[in-house]
Protein backbone atom coordinates (compact mmCIF):
# COMPACT_ATOMS: atom_id res chain seq x y z
CA UNK A 1 0.00 0.00 0.00
CA UNK A 2 1.30 3.22 -1.00
CA UNK A 3 -1.29 4.60 1.86
CA UNK A 4 0.70 5.07 5.43
CA UNK A 5 -2.12 5.72 7.84
CA UNK A 6 -1.85 7.79 10.55
CA UNK A 7 2.34 8.76 11.76
CA UNK A 8 3.31 11.07 14.02
CA UNK A 9 3.77 14.47 12.09
CA UNK A 10 2.84 12.67 9.00
CA UNK A 11 1.75 14.31 5.70
CA UNK A 12 -0.75 13.82 3.64
CA UNK A 13 -0.40 15.83 0.04
CA UNK A 14 -3.95 16.51 -1.48
CA UNK A 15 -3.96 16.76 -6.00
CA UNK A 16 -6.89 17.14 -7.71
CA UNK A 17 -6.87 16.15 -11.24
CA UNK A 18 -9.34 16.69 -14.21
CA UNK A 19 -7.35 15.33 -17.40
CA UNK A 20 -3.79 16.30 -16.67
CA UNK A 21 -2.33 13.58 -17.97
CA UNK A 22 0.33 15.96 -19.46
CA UNK A 23 1.34 17.24 -15.63
CA UNK A 24 0.54 14.86 -13.89
CA UNK A 25 3.82 12.21 -13.17
CA UNK A 26 6.01 15.52 -12.82
CA UNK A 27 3.72 16.84 -9.88
CA UNK A 28 3.59 13.26 -7.96
CA UNK A 29 7.37 12.46 -8.68
CA UNK A 30 7.67 15.88 -6.81
CA UNK A 31 5.72 14.79 -4.26
CA UNK A 32 6.77 10.86 -3.60
CA UNK A 33 8.64 11.57 -0.13
CA UNK A 34 5.00 12.60 1.47
CA UNK A 35 3.50 9.88 3.76
CA UNK A 36 -0.09 9.77 1.55
CA UNK A 37 -0.69 11.05 -1.68
CA UNK A 38 -4.45 11.86 -2.27
CA UNK A 39 -5.62 12.66 -5.63
CA UNK A 40 -8.99 13.46 -5.92
CA UNK A 41 -10.34 13.08 -9.56
CA UNK A 42 -13.30 15.05 -11.52
CA UNK A 43 -13.40 11.72 -13.48
CA UNK A 44 -10.72 12.38 -15.99
CA UNK A 45 -11.21 10.52 -19.30
CA UNK A 46 -7.73 10.53 -20.07
CA UNK A 47 -4.44 8.80 -18.51
CA UNK A 48 -5.00 10.24 -15.26
CA UNK A 49 -5.66 8.13 -12.91
CA UNK A 50 -3.27 5.32 -14.94
CA UNK A 51 -0.60 7.58 -14.50
CA UNK A 52 -1.44 8.14 -10.54
CA UNK A 53 -1.61 4.90 -10.12
CA UNK A 54 1.91 4.35 -10.21
CA UNK A 55 2.35 6.59 -6.87
CA UNK A 56 -0.38 5.80 -4.97
CA UNK A 57 -3.39 3.81 -4.48
CA UNK A 58 -5.03 6.67 -2.38
CA UNK A 59 -7.53 7.95 -5.23
CA UNK A 60 -11.17 8.99 -5.56
CA UNK A 61 -13.36 9.99 -7.89
CA UNK A 62 -15.53 13.18 -6.72
CA UNK A 63 -18.07 15.19 -8.76
CA UNK A 64 -16.54 18.85 -9.41
CA UNK A 65 -18.30 21.64 -7.99
CA UNK A 66 -15.67 24.11 -7.88
CA UNK A 67 -12.23 24.18 -6.66
CA UNK A 68 -13.03 25.43 -3.11
CA UNK A 69 -16.04 22.46 -3.23
CA UNK A 70 -13.43 19.82 -4.02
CA UNK A 71 -10.72 20.44 -1.87
CA UNK A 72 -13.11 20.86 1.04
CA UNK A 73 -14.49 17.75 0.62
CA UNK A 74 -11.25 15.94 0.08
CA UNK A 75 -9.52 17.81 3.53
CA UNK A 76 -12.01 15.71 6.26
CA UNK A 77 -10.88 12.31 4.16
CA UNK A 78 -6.94 12.66 4.98
CA UNK A 79 -6.20 11.08 8.22
CA UNK A 80 -2.11 12.18 8.52
CA UNK A 81 -1.18 15.10 10.73
CA UNK A 82 -0.31 18.06 8.15
CA UNK A 83 -2.03 18.69 4.91
CA UNK A 84 -0.97 20.00 2.19
CA UNK A 85 -2.54 20.63 -1.71
CA UNK A 86 -0.43 21.05 -4.48
CA UNK A 87 -2.25 21.44 -8.06
CA UNK A 88 -1.34 19.37 -10.42
CA UNK A 89 0.31 21.55 -12.57
CA UNK A 90 2.53 22.41 -9.95
CA UNK A 91 5.89 21.24 -8.60
CA UNK A 92 7.33 21.08 -5.07
CA UNK A 93 11.64 21.87 -5.61
CA UNK A 94 13.39 19.56 -3.31
CA UNK A 95 14.83 22.47 -1.74
CA UNK A 96 10.50 23.15 -0.31
CA UNK A 97 10.79 19.41 0.13
CA UNK A 98 13.32 19.36 2.39
CA UNK A 99 12.07 22.53 4.23
CA UNK A 100 8.47 20.90 4.84
CA UNK A 101 10.45 17.59 5.78
CA UNK A 102 12.21 19.64 8.76
CA UNK A 103 9.42 21.23 9.99
CA UNK A 104 7.48 18.21 10.61
CA UNK A 105 10.64 16.45 11.96
CA UNK A 106 11.47 19.00 14.28
CA UNK A 107 7.90 20.32 14.90
CA UNK A 108 6.56 23.81 15.20
CA UNK A 109 4.24 26.64 16.56
CA UNK A 110 2.48 27.23 13.58
CA UNK A 111 -0.68 25.97 12.50
CA UNK A 112 -0.04 26.76 8.71
CA UNK A 113 2.47 28.45 6.78
CA UNK A 114 2.24 30.34 3.60
CA UNK A 115 4.94 29.37 0.63
CA UNK A 116 6.21 30.84 -2.51
CA UNK A 117 5.18 30.07 -5.64
CA UNK A 118 6.99 31.12 -8.88
CA UNK A 119 4.94 30.67 -12.15
CA UNK A 120 6.35 29.93 -15.50
CA UNK A 121 4.89 31.51 -18.01
CA UNK A 122 4.45 30.91 -21.93
CA UNK A 123 7.88 28.97 -20.67
CA UNK A 124 9.39 31.39 -18.86
CA UNK A 125 9.77 32.02 -15.36
CA UNK A 126 8.81 35.19 -14.55
CA UNK A 127 10.34 37.50 -11.72
CA UNK A 128 8.25 40.52 -11.52
CA UNK A 129 4.50 41.69 -12.27
CA UNK A 130 3.78 41.41 -8.86
CA UNK A 131 4.34 37.38 -9.58
CA UNK A 132 7.24 36.64 -7.57
CA UNK A 133 5.57 37.55 -4.34
CA UNK A 134 2.69 35.24 -4.40
CA UNK A 135 2.26 33.35 -1.31
CA UNK A 136 -0.25 31.32 -0.43
CA UNK A 137 -1.47 29.05 2.13
CA UNK A 138 -1.00 25.65 1.19
CA UNK A 139 0.37 23.60 4.04
CA UNK A 140 -1.49 23.19 7.61
CA UNK A 141 -2.24 21.43 10.82
CA UNK A 142 -5.60 18.81 10.05
CA UNK A 143 -8.25 20.06 11.06
CA UNK A 144 -6.87 23.66 11.15
CA UNK A 145 -7.92 24.69 7.71
CA UNK A 146 -10.23 25.90 5.05
CA UNK A 147 -10.70 27.06 1.67
CA UNK A 148 -12.96 30.07 1.83
CA UNK A 149 -16.30 29.80 -0.26
CA UNK A 150 -15.38 30.76 -3.60
CA UNK A 151 -15.69 29.56 -7.05
CA UNK A 152 -11.90 30.88 -8.28
CA UNK A 153 -8.95 32.01 -6.24
CA UNK A 154 -9.75 30.84 -2.70
CA UNK A 155 -7.61 31.30 -0.02
CA UNK A 156 -7.00 28.64 2.83
CA UNK A 157 -8.36 30.00 6.49
CA UNK A 158 -6.29 28.75 9.02
CA UNK A 159 -7.49 28.88 12.88
CA UNK A 160 -4.10 29.58 14.24
CA UNK A 161 -0.84 31.01 13.97
CA UNK A 162 0.68 31.61 9.94
CA UNK A 163 4.44 31.08 9.03
CA UNK A 164 6.22 31.66 5.89
CA UNK A 165 8.09 29.34 4.35
CA UNK A 166 10.43 31.37 1.47
CA UNK A 167 11.47 28.08 -0.16
CA UNK A 168 9.08 28.07 -3.58
CA UNK A 169 7.28 25.24 -5.49
CA UNK A 170 7.11 26.28 -9.17
CA UNK A 171 3.79 27.01 -11.30
CA UNK A 172 3.71 25.42 -14.77
CA UNK A 173 0.40 27.48 -15.57
CA UNK A 174 -0.34 28.57 -19.15
CA UNK A 175 2.56 26.58 -21.56
CA UNK A 176 0.76 28.72 -24.56
CA UNK A 177 -1.74 31.68 -25.47
CA UNK A 178 -3.83 28.90 -26.56
CA UNK A 179 -3.51 27.46 -23.12
CA UNK A 180 -4.32 30.76 -21.33
CA UNK A 181 -7.61 31.51 -23.45
CA UNK A 182 -8.93 28.16 -23.15
CA UNK A 183 -8.68 28.45 -19.09
CA UNK A 184 -9.44 32.63 -19.44
CA UNK A 185 -13.26 32.03 -20.22
CA UNK A 186 -13.97 29.39 -16.74
CA UNK A 187 -11.49 31.82 -14.56
CA UNK A 188 -13.77 34.90 -15.19
CA UNK A 189 -17.29 33.57 -15.40
CA UNK A 190 -16.41 32.41 -11.95
CA UNK A 191 -14.95 35.23 -11.14
CA UNK A 192 -18.20 37.20 -12.14
CA UNK A 193 -19.92 34.36 -10.15
CA UNK A 194 -17.94 35.47 -7.48
CA UNK A 195 -18.40 39.43 -7.32
CA UNK A 196 -22.42 38.42 -8.39
CA UNK A 197 -23.04 36.72 -5.11
CA UNK A 198 -20.97 39.68 -3.25
CA UNK A 199 -23.76 42.02 -4.96
CA UNK A 200 -21.04 43.88 -6.37
CA UNK A 201 -22.13 46.51 -9.50
CA UNK A 202 -20.19 46.55 -13.14
CA UNK A 203 -19.78 50.70 -12.59
CA UNK A 204 -17.73 52.66 -14.85
CA UNK A 205 -15.10 52.53 -12.65
CA UNK A 206 -14.75 48.88 -12.54
CA UNK A 207 -15.13 48.66 -16.34
CA UNK A 208 -12.30 51.20 -17.26
CA UNK A 209 -10.22 52.19 -14.10
CA UNK A 210 -9.96 48.86 -12.97
CA UNK A 211 -8.39 46.97 -15.66
CA UNK A 212 -6.05 50.37 -16.51
CA UNK A 213 -4.91 50.37 -12.81
CA UNK A 214 -4.42 46.58 -12.87
CA UNK A 215 -1.84 47.27 -15.93
CA UNK A 216 -0.37 50.37 -14.33
CA UNK A 217 0.37 48.66 -11.33
CA UNK A 218 1.77 44.89 -12.81
CA UNK A 219 3.81 46.61 -15.47
CA UNK A 220 4.96 49.98 -14.57
CA UNK A 221 5.07 49.77 -10.19
CA UNK A 222 5.71 45.83 -10.34
CA UNK A 223 8.34 46.24 -13.28
CA UNK A 224 6.69 43.68 -15.06
CA UNK A 225 8.79 45.94 -18.07
CA UNK A 226 11.68 43.55 -17.22
CA UNK A 227 10.33 40.73 -17.95
CA UNK A 228 10.35 41.42 -21.46
CA UNK A 229 7.70 40.92 -24.20
CA UNK A 230 6.29 37.89 -21.90
CA UNK A 231 5.84 40.89 -19.10
CA UNK A 232 3.83 42.97 -21.55
CA UNK A 233 1.52 40.05 -22.66
CA UNK A 234 0.83 39.16 -19.03
CA UNK A 235 -0.02 42.26 -17.50
CA UNK A 236 -1.99 43.44 -20.55
CA UNK A 237 -3.81 39.79 -20.31
CA UNK A 238 -4.61 40.38 -17.02
CA UNK A 239 -5.84 43.68 -17.33
CA UNK A 240 -8.14 42.39 -20.23
CA UNK A 241 -9.16 39.85 -17.35
CA UNK A 242 -10.56 42.48 -14.86
CA UNK A 243 -12.71 43.66 -17.33
CA UNK A 244 -14.16 40.45 -18.88
CA UNK A 245 -14.88 39.45 -15.73
CA UNK A 246 -16.75 43.19 -14.93
CA UNK A 247 -18.39 42.54 -18.27
CA UNK A 248 -19.44 39.15 -17.69
CA UNK A 249 -21.06 40.90 -14.21
CA UNK A 250 -22.81 43.72 -16.26
CA UNK A 251 -24.03 40.96 -18.71
CA UNK A 252 -25.34 38.63 -15.84
CA UNK A 253 -27.10 42.01 -13.78
CA UNK A 254 -28.53 43.22 -17.52
CA UNK A 255 -30.30 39.60 -18.01
CA UNK A 256 -31.73 39.69 -14.53
CA UNK A 257 -32.97 43.16 -15.18
CA UNK A 258 -34.28 42.62 -18.71
CA UNK A 259 -36.04 39.11 -17.47
CA UNK A 260 -37.64 41.24 -14.71
CA UNK A 261 -39.20 44.11 -16.78
CA UNK A 262 -40.29 41.43 -19.63
CA UNK A 263 -41.90 39.43 -17.61
CA UNK A 264 -42.54 41.10 -14.24
CA UNK A 265 -44.85 39.43 -11.20
CA UNK A 266 -48.26 40.07 -11.93
CA UNK A 267 -50.17 41.63 -9.18
CA UNK A 268 -52.83 38.99 -7.12
CA UNK A 269 -55.45 41.00 -8.16
CA UNK A 270 -54.83 41.10 -11.60
CA UNK A 271 -56.60 39.15 -14.20
CA UNK A 272 -55.25 38.12 -17.82
CA UNK A 273 -57.36 39.78 -20.51
CA UNK A 274 -58.01 38.17 -24.04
Amino acid sequence: MFWRKALTNSLTVIVPTFNEEDNIRDCLESIKWADDIFVVDSFSTDRTLEIGRDYTDHIVQHEYVNSATQKNWAIPQAKSDWLMVVDADERVTPELGARIKDILANGTEYDGFYIKRMTLFFGKMIHHCGWNKDYLIRLWRNGKGRYEDLEVHADVIVDGKVGTINEYFLHNTYRSLENYLEKFGRYTTWSANDLYKLNKQPTWTNLTFRPLWRFFRMYILRHGFLDGKHGLILCTLAAFSVFMKYAKLWDRRRRDTFSTEQFPTRPPTERPTG
